[in-house]
C-alpha cells in the first residue's frame, strides 16, 4: 500500500493543474507523464524546487519555481526533448538568492522528513512534499494521504523561526485522484 502510494504521489509531485485539449488527449496525456518522468528523474530537482506543467496539443507551459537559474534552463531543454512536445512556454521564475531562505529550507525539510509521521514520504528519491521559500514566505506544494498530514506539514513549517507566513498547497492523495479524473 505505501509502495503504490508513493508512486501515486510522485506521479503528482510535479504537478497541481494539468490542462489538455478536446483531441489528442491520449496523445497530451502521454506527453505529461513523459514529462513530468523527465523533470523527476532531473538530478539536480530537489524537494525544494517546484514545477508545474501543463499539456495542450504539445504545447507545453512550465510555471513554478527552481533555486538556481541553471535549473530553468536544464529543465526547458529536457522537456523540449520529450516525444510529442512542439513549443514549451517556460514561466519558471528562479527564487532569489538569500542565506537565510537557504537555511530555512532546510530546516523545515528536516523538520518534517524527520517528523514520524512523514518517515513514509522521505522513502525514495523524490520525496512528495515540496518547501518554496522565497523572502521568508513558505509555499508547501505536493500531495499527502490526508488531511492530518496536510495539517501537521503546515503546523511544522509555521513553528520554524522566521516564517513569515505559509502557503498550504498540498493536496490529499483523494483530491489528487479527483483532479486527476476531472481532467479526462
Amino acid at each position: 500500500m505505501t509502495k503504490r502510494v508513493l508512486t501515486f504521489m510522485a506521479g503528482f509531485a510535479l504537478v497541481t493543474s494539468v490542462a489538455f485539449a478536446d483531441t489528442g488527449d491520449k496523445k497530451d496525456l502521454q506527453v505529461f507523464n513523459d514529462i513530468s518522468k523527465t523533470v523527476n528523474r532531473y538530478t539536480h530537482f530537489t524537494v525544494f524546487d517546484n514545477v508545474d506543467a501543463s499539456v495542450k496539443n504539445g504545447v507545453v507551459t512550465l510555471t513554478g519555481q527552481v533555486t538556481m537559474p541553471f535549473k530553468r534552463g536544464d529543465i526547458e531543454r529536457r522537456v523540449a526533448k520529450v516525444d510529442g512536445v512542439k513549443q514549451v512556454n517556460d514561466k519558471i521564475t528562479v527564487l532569489p538568492v538569500s542565506q537565510f531562505d537557504d537555511q530555512l529550507r532546510y530546516r523545515i525539510a528536516r523538520a518534517i522528513y524527520s517528523n514520524p509521521n512523514f518517515w513514509n514520504y522521505a522513502i525514495g528519491p523524490n520525496q512528495p512534499i515540496h518547501i518554496v521559500v522565497e523572502h521568508s514566505r513558505v509555499t508547501l506544494e505536493g500531495v499527502v494521504l490526508n488531511d492530518i498530514d496536510r495539517a501537521i506539514a503546515r503546523s511544522i513549517a509555521t513553528n520554524q523561526f522566521g516564517v513569515m507566513s505559509v502557503k498550504n498547497n498540498l493536496k490529499t492523495e483523494a483530491e489528487a485522484r479527483d483532479a486527476l479524473e476531472k481532467t479526462f
